[in-house]
């Protein structure tokens, strides 16, 4: 999403660009085994992981994205835009980054609906184009920051139940927490890598894609991007779940 508006007196006089994209969904039903792409064993870990309380989950999820938005935000500051640092965002309180729509309001609507999943994202984090150094990569390398970072937290936690397990160093309810936690940025950091807006992976293909394509396309590209990533979750899910399924068990150990 962009929106143009005074920011902060460094940038008044120019555009800033909001960061839509710190998305994230939680599946609350499993897939169904007999749909392509969806095996038996992927419904199982997927019931086990998700045994955790439906709220707590959600708490997991606000602090991932919290972490997601901020490290877009640093990576902003570190390519040479302070919008983010200016405006207060580059810290992980979640007050300053919670959304009363997008991270309170609709997911405990989708929970109360039984809508099977959830669906939520924080306030955007804005950052200024024009004051990135690299103008080519600038805008994917700030985008992907957010991904790389759920990445890593599902590694951390993910290598702690892989090489903490077999010796008993944990009780069952860190095992679970733990294993929320590496599900859910696996979710996060997939789901917000698919190129489609306003997804981080969007602003991916657009780097990468010839520039005379993007300079006629993106606009309308952007334009319906929400329908086609909705589309998406509804249509495409139980195609995604197996791939983050797997790559659990081969982080985390954990047998499918």
């Amino acid at each position: 999403m962009i929106t143009r508006g005074v920011q902060c007196e460094l940038f008044r006089l120019r555009p800033v660009h909001v960061l839509r994209l710190g998305y994230g969904i939680i599946p609350l039903k499993t897939c169904n085994p007999s749909r392509v792409g969806c095996e038996a064993g992927d419904a199982k870990v997927f019931s086990r992981i998700m045994q955790i309380d439906v709220l707590f989950s959600i708490l997991i999820l606000l602090l991932s994205v919290v972490i997601h938005e901020v490290s877009h935000g640093y990576a902003a500051l570190a390519l040479g835009d302070s919008t983010a640092k200016y405006q207060g965002r580059l810290t992980l309180n979640p007050l300053k980054h919670i959304d009363l729509f997008g991270s309170i309001i609709l997911p405990l609507l989708l929970v109360i609906t039984k809508a099977g999943f959830v669906f939520g994202w924080a306030k955007p984090v804005p950052f200024n184009p024009y004051n990135l150094r690299n103008q080519r990569y600038g805008e994917a390398l700030v985008a992907i920051a957010g991904p790389v970072s759920n990445i890593v937290v599902a590694l951390f936690f993910g290598l702690l139940l892989r090489f903490g397990i077999p010796f008993g160093w944990y009780p069952v309810s860190f095992v679970e927490i733990a294993s929320g936690v590496v599900f859910i940025n696996l979710v996060l950091a997939g789901f917000n890598l698919v190129p489609l807006p306003p997804l981080d992976g969007s602003k991916v293909l657009f780097a990468l894609a010839p520039q005379h394509l993007v300079l006629r396309y993106r606009k309308g590209f952007e334009q319906y991007g929400m329908i086609f990533s909705i589309i998406f979750i509804v249509y495409g899910w139980e195609y995604f779940l197996p791939l983050v399924v797997r790559s659990f068990a081969i982080i985390t150990g954990l047998p499918i």
